[in-house]
C-alpha cells in the first residue's frame, strides 16, 4: 500500500491507528509524506503490536535523530521487518 501526501504527522498519527488493528497488511510506502517525530512515534507505537508489516518505506521525510532513535529502540524487538527504508530524512551519523 502506497501513500503520498497523507497530511504529515496528523495523517500518520491516523494511519498508526488503523495499523495497530490491520492484520493483513505486509507492505507500507510512505515515502515524502512530511512525517517528522510526532508521525514517527504513533507509527512506532503501532510497529509494536502490528504482526503482519514486513516491508516499510519511510524515504524522503523528516523523521530526524529523534525519530531514528524511536524506530531503533521498536527494531530491536520487532523482528518481522524485513525491508526499512529510512534514506534522505536528515537523520546523520547521530541517528
Amino acid at each position: 500500500l502506497t501513500f503520498r501526501n497523507i497530511g504529515g504527522d496528523e495523517g500518520a498519527v491516523a494511519l498508526a491507528d488503523a495499523l495497530k488493528a490491520n492484520t493483513a497488511l505486509t507492505l507500507l510506502d510512505l515515502e515524502s509524506n512530511n512525517i517528522g517525530t510526532d508521525g514517527v512515534v504513533a507509527l512506532a507505537d503501532a510497529l509494536r503490536v502490528n504482526t503482519t508489516l514486513t516491508v516499510l518505506s519511510l524515504e524522503s521525510n523528516n523523521i530526524g535523530v529523534e525519530g531514528a532513535a524511536v524506530l531503533a529502540d521498536v527494531l530491536k524487538t520487532k523482528t518481522r521487518l524485513t525491508v526499512f527504508n529510512l534514506s534522505i530524512n536528515n537523520i546523520g551519523t547521530e541517528g
